[in-house]
């Protein structure tokens, strides 16, 4: 979906004197944008990036890619809230990050977080830690359940899950299939099978 670009610009989001640029996500083509196109506009914001697609893995959102890599010294991006960036913490820790190596910052306007400040900073280097964190547990929980499966012989190894509606519907998104498989922990090649078949 194609930059939108609001005129009456009112209150400027930031102090900066660089681009104040907006991206607005839904995860669906049947829910609409225009709340979040409303409040960046209040928000004094002139360029908002859009588009339809999931939340849950960045594979597929070329508009979040696009605004990012228009991202410069002193600009800001700016989104209503951080689920609207990403669903998954270390995707928001890795946006962030991205964000600051352009020397740009981040504004999220309902939940009030502002990189640009000490606290705003801070809040996002406490995120990278969670999402690491995160990921720590996650693992230590899957090996936890194999080595019981193990132990009580009834472990076979992964099972590629073939769910025919899931696969076509993420394609419908934009998805790739090597992001179908990572979605839905199955083979890439069961994925582009179940694509042929449809």
């Amino acid at each position: 979906m194609a930059a939108r670009t609001r005129q009456n610009a009112t209150t400027d989001p930031t102090p900066r004197s660089g681009k104040v640029i907006g991206y607005a996500r839904v995860s669906t083509t049947d829910q609409d944008l225009k709340v979040q196109r409303e409040a960046l506009g209040c928000a004094g914001v002139g360029v908002v990036f859009e588009e339809k697609a999931s939340g849950t893995k960045r594979d597929g959102r070329t508009e979040l890619q696009k605004v990012l890599s228009i991202l410069g010294r002193g600009d800001a991006l700016v989104v209503t809230r951080l689920d609207r960036l990403g669903r998954s913490l270390r995707d928001l820790a890795n946006i962030a990050h991205e964000i600051e190596q352009a020397g740009a910052h981040l504004k999220v306007l309902e939940q009030s977080v502002d990189t640009s400040s000490a606290a705003g900073r801070a809040f996002f280097g406490m995120l990278a830690t969670f999402a690491a964190f995160e990921t720590d547990v996650r693992r230590e929980r899957q090996l936890e359940g194999i080595a019981m499966a193990k132990r009580e012989g009834v472990y076979k190894g992964g099972k590629a899950r073939l769910d025919r509606e899931r696969v076509r519907e993420l394609s419908g998104t934009g998805l790739g299939p090597a992001a179908i498989a990572r979605e839905l922990g199955m083979a890439r090649s069961s994925v582009y099978r179940l694509l042929e078949a449809n």
